[in-house]
């Protein structure tokens, strides 16, 4: 199974951008498809991007597209979540998930239980 370790979370101010990392070990990574979700404090978690084995699927929340940009390096075992024009509503703990692949409706988004692996979230602050 998959280990996954979230990094590049901060303080940026409103319009600016941030590139998160998701760094994985212990199993095959170009197996899983991967996710980012967030969560505010009080709030459920939120899906925010997803994206398949080989990139060959990519989504976005409505509420990023157009600004936040999903990526994978599988010879670096490393998905990465580019976030520009940055906004307060933006402002959460940001998690990388992962599911193992299987092909379904054209899609990289899975059911909440078969993310098997998570990070343990790094917190992005927007803010002036």
């Amino acid at each position: 199974q998959l280990q996954l370790v979230e990094s590049g979370g901060g303080l940026v101010e409103p319009g600016g951008s941030l590139r998160l990392s998701c760094a994985a070990s212990g199993s095959s990574f170009s197996d899983y498809a991967i996710a980012w979700f967030r969560q505010v404090p009080g709030l459920d978690r939120e899906r925010v991007s997803c994206i398949s084995t080989w990139s060959v699927y990519m989504e976005y929340v409505g509420s990023v597209k157009g600004r936040f940009t999903i990526s994978r390096d599988n010879d670096k075992n490393l998905v990465y979540l580019q976030m520009n024009n940055l906004t307060r509503e933006d402002t959460a703990i940001y998690y990388c998930a992962a599911a193992r692949w299987y092909w379904r409706d054209a899609t990289c988004w899975f059911d909440w239980n078969e993310y098997i692996s998570w990070g343990q979230g790094t917190q992005v602050t927007v803010s002036s």
